[in-house]
């Protein structure tokens, strides 16, 4: 770790030997058992089964789990590289261990000891998966305007409402879920709770039919009469708001590591189609214009990933019980400066292929497609950028 003059702005995060063992062990599990598939997964629009049973018998499927609950402990920084490598071939897949951390990380911040003995470790066997249920129909941008109610009954509380836009969503098992439980009291009337696949009352909806990451079901998920012991609240009433920002700070970097993915994924392809291709007697890549293409797509890729792993060091540092004042700032520049160069750089990629770039024989429109939705999901970048001006370091 180094800085300069001081300023925390400048923090670098060099990743270690680990950590460049672990991305070359990922990208071989990757190029082998889910990149195969991948395309398959798009076009059938299905779960890719292929990539869960590979990342569970490597145990890349949950590696934030601390080792005390029988997961790897991996940092920050580490599940920000097994998300970007997976996501430079498949986005679909990438979503398993993203949304795993998305889905857990509230227990893991603010759960009794309880909630953690009894849902983490399943979680890291890969017994289960973990999804995370905050946007509603009517309250996408403004979470704080959700319908969902809790109503406390003895020892246990019921919970009525349609939660929407949830990844994975059927596949998962277990489900942070976020609910009004005092409505005078708005942000500080929302709690949060573990909601099991199996409790009764619990459905979904059809799958969305979606522009990209198709092989990730987003389904509707309905709560009716859903009555969970009250043992399942995940911290103390009325701060479930709070800890669902607090988790976004932290895994608004892992939607940057699937956009730094898909984004290396279409560079990469594309630098080898350019100099295969030929053109007026040389190969495209010696034309000045598709070289001056490939410079900005690399420097704007390397500047995300700069950003994006400065982040995660800040996320690791809060994560061990730091103070990270500009965290809340990092994770949203984070992801939005990324998913913003991904959509360029997958953009551009498929120009550079021209008519085959447009084709479903050829990867780059699929990335395509796939990285629009980092501009989206987990807030909005218009969103992000009305945090990052509220919290300017």
């Amino acid at each position: 770790m180094t800085g300069s003059a001081g300023n925390p702005a400048f923090d670098l995060y060099r990743p270690s030997e680990e950590h460049d063992l672990l991305r070359e062990t990922v990208r071989a599990l990757t190029e082998a058992k889910i990149a195969p598939f991948a395309a398959a997964v798009d076009e059938e629009a299905r779960f890719p089964q292929e990539a869960l049973d590979a990342l569970v018998a490597a145990d890349l499927h949950a590696v934030h789990v601390p080792e005390e609950y029988e997961g790897a402990g991996a940092d920050a920084l580490a599940t920000v590289i097994v998300i970007e490598e997976v996501a430079r071939a498949c986005m679909s897949s990438s979503l398993i261990p993203a949304v795993n951390k998305l889905g857990s990380l509230p227990v893991i911040l603010s759960g009794s000891e309880e909630l953690k003995r009894r849902y983490l470790p399943p979680l890291a066997r890969g017994e289960a998966m973990f999804s995370y249920c905050l946007s509603e129909p009517d309250a996408g941008s403004d979470a704080a305007g959700m319908k969902t109610r809790a109503v406390r009954d003895g020892d246990t509380w019921v919970l009525n409402g349609v939660k929407r836009w949830i990844t994975n969503a059927g596949v998962s098992d277990y489900y942070t879920v976020m609910a009004v439980t005092d409505p005078e009291q708005r942000t500080r009337g929302i709690s949060a709770f573990v909601v099991e696949k199996s409790d009764e009352g619990v459905t979904f909806g059809a799958p969305e039919k979606k522009l990209g990451i198709k092989g990730s079901p987003t389904r509707e998920v309905y709560l009716d009469e859903v009555r969970i012991p009250a043992d399942r609240m995940i911290g103390g009433e009325g701060t479930g708001f709070a800890t669902a920002m607090k988790t976004l700070d932290h895994t608004r970097i892992t939607i940057a590591a699937q956009a730094l993915g898909v984004a290396q994924g279409a560079l990469d392809y594309a630098k080898g189609y350019v100099r295969e291709r030929k053109q007026f007697g040389k190969p495209v890549g010696d034309f000045q214009g598709v070289q001056f293409m490939l410079a900005d797509m690399a420097m704007k890729l390397e500047a995300a990933r700069q950003l994006t792993y400065a982040a995660a060091a800040k996320s690791e540092r809060v994560t061990e019980g730091g103070t990270e004042d500009d965290l809340t700032f990092f994770g949203a520049a984070a992801k939005c400066y990324a998913s913003d160069a991904a959509m360029e750089i997958t953009t551009d990629a498929v120009q550079l292929l021209g008519g085959y770039g447009y084709t479903r024989d050829y990867p780059l429109e699929r990335m395509m497609r796939d990285a629009k939705i980092t501009q989206i999901y987990e807030g909005t970048n218009q969103i992000q950028r009305i945090v990052m001006a509220r919290n300017l370091p």
